[in-house]
């Protein structure tokens, strides 16, 4: 609370409303709420939440209406001396700088938490800076050795490329000549199978032509060698045809070419 500001607020640590309509009112000077006071002040021993001082008298405690109407205000200080009333003032007006002064407490201290809170945690701020640079630091490191690694990586690899595909170019190569070697044996061979199997059909059907000739052919006398009442004439006949030759002149060697083999004794 201000001091130009002319609202109470409640001295209950883990309240601090507004004050409005009704509020109570300790002889320790300080004030509640309706809600906290009916809720401290309605058991015994009655004591203060605020300082913890013990109110037994009858007075120590008070209900007040902090709006009072115009016939309150007009009959309250009625009747009483100049120095009653001034007292009366003194020790009201004793109470709202002493609320005011508690106030202005409760800020500074409220502050000084804050700064201390502030400061606490602009030192973490600052530790869990240092730690983020550091730890930048040692991540930049880690990037650039990073970026090295894989700058030769990447040379590696095109140097592997490379070499794949050369590697691949011999093997298509390789690969051609295979087959048109394949091809070639296949057509190879399959030629030499081809001329043997004619060279075994030749042989198979010269085969089958000499014996088809020799099963053909009858074994048939010569026709001088015939018998029969014809037979004479026939070969007489052939004689005279060759020149006149008798069978004797074809038949038997000549003696002059045997005459040497033969030995005088």
């Amino acid at each position: 609370m201000s001091i130009c500001d002319d609202t109470l607020l409640c001295n209950f640590p883990k309240c601090r409303a507004k004050l409005s309509a009704f509020a109570w009112v300790t002889a320790c000077s300080h004030v509640f709420c309706d809600q906290h006071g009916s809720e401290k002040f309605s058991c015994s021993p009655v004591i203060c939440p605020a300082c913890s001082s013990a109110l037994s008298g009858k007075l120590d405690i008070v209900r007040m209406e902090l709006s009072p109407s115009e016939e309150y205000k007009a009959m309250v200080l009625t009747g009483l001396r100049p120095d009653i009333v001034l007292d009366i003032s003194s020790r009201a007006l004793a109470f709202w700088s002493y609320q005011v002064h508690q106030e202005r407490i409760y800020q500074e201290y409220s502050l000084s938490q804050a700064e201390s809170q502030l400061k606490q945690m602009e030192k973490v701020l600052t530790q869990q800076n240092q730690s983020r640079e550091l730890e930048l630091t040692a991540l930049k490191g880690e990037i650039a050795s990073l970026k090295k690694m894989m700058d030769e990586y990447k040379r590696n690899y095109s140097e592997v490329s490379e070499k794949l595909m050369q590697r691949n170019r011999q093997y298509q190569k390789l690969q051609g000549l295979y087959d048109s070697l394949r091809m070639r044996s296949m057509v190879v061979g399959a030629g030499e199978r081809h001329t043997e199997q004619q060279m075994g059909h030749q042989d198979y059907n010269a085969d089958n032509n000499a014996g088809v000739a020799r099963h053909a052919t009858p074994q048939r006398s010569p026709p001088f060698l015939s018998l029969g009442p014809e037979g004479d004439s026939r070969f007489l006949s052939v004689l005279e045809a060759d020149g006149g030759k008798t069978f004797f002149q074809f038949s038997s060697p000549g003696r002059d070419k045997c005459r040497p083999f033969i030995r005088r004794h």
